[in-house]
């Protein structure tokens, strides 16, 4: 049976078809987070690649919201997709993935797919102040294989890094890919490679993504003339209460494009301090 894999090795993702909307795939161990299950931006872009080997897709990924809703486990993974409705230039998918054998949904997403006219370009935002990434130290990372989002990526941060409970959840960083040039499956894994934004409020916080939407302002030929070089993240979080903590980042080029923009809500509670003898 023919094998659908990425081009980008920063990633190793191969679609195995089995039938028409139903992929296998297998995720490596590498993928895992501290909590066991797979970190959430592998399933973003597993749905972002699994689109792109989906013969009735037409466009490219503009809008994502994928709901977690139990942990993805490491190993052989089922992917389901289903398109709700096509039209002329606007298409809305469906994408289930779950671990292979598995009958309940790991993750959900929905996926609004678009081609890309050309329109008059307007813009209100602007690229935040930062010094140039070059100017920042190198993360280093000692002993070990480099696992999950730091996998993928390398970044450079300046504000707010490391994260601790204070007055202020905003934190600035540039990101490039470890391999490979940008494209729209790496711009959707890093809009879930930042710290929780409970942890800059409180100690001792366990968390775990709930839901994450995605716009992708960038066009594929805009990616693409990117190449590996970093983009400018800036993550800022609102509130939190009732174990709920939301989150909002913008991505931009080094030139000042807005690249995408998401929106997170996480699950968190407070561990108890360790006890005292």
């Amino acid at each position: 049976m023919s094998e659908l894999a990425s081009t980008n090795p920063a990633y190793d993702i191969t679609l195995e078809p089995q039938e028409p909307g139903r992929w296998i795939t297998h995720a490596a161990e590498s993928w895992r987070n501290p909590g066991g299950g797979l970190w959430g931006g592998y399933a973003l872009g597993l749905c972002v690649r699994t689109l792109a080997a989906e013969a009735g897709a037409v466009g490219e990924p503009l809008s994502m919201t994928l709901t977690y809703a139990a942990r993805l486990p490491s190993g052989d993974l089922e992917v389901r997709t289903r398109c709700l409705r096509q039209g002329g230039s606007i298409g809305v998918w469906e994408v289930e993935m779950r671990g292979v054998g598995e009958e309940s949904v790991g993750v959900h997403g929905m996926v609004t797919m678009a081609r890309r006219p050309q329109t008059p370009p307007f813009a209100f935002a602007k690229l935040p102040e930062a010094p140039e990434p070059e100017s920042l130290p190198a993360p280093v990372h000692p002993g070990g294989m480099i696992h999950f989002g730091a996998r993928a990526f390398e970044r450079r941060t300046h504000e707010g890094f490391p994260p601790k409970p204070g007055p202020d959840s905003r934190s600035l960083a540039w990101v490039r890919p470890r391999q490979g040039h940008w494209d729209k499956a790496l711009l959707a894994m890093v809009t879930d490679n930042s710290p929780p934004r409970s942890m800059y409020a409180l100690e001792r916080v366990m968390t775990t993504t709930l839901s994450l939407t995605v716009y992708l302002h960038a066009t594929t030929e805009e990616l693409a003339a990117l190449k590996d070089d970093f983009i400018l993240v800036e993550y800022e979080g609102r509130v939190g209460g009732g174990g709920a903590s939301d989150e909002r980042s913008s991505y931009w080029s080094r030139g000042g494009k807005l690249l995408a923009t998401s929106e997170q809500l996480s699950w968190y509670r407070q561990v108890p301090p360790p006890a005292t003898e």
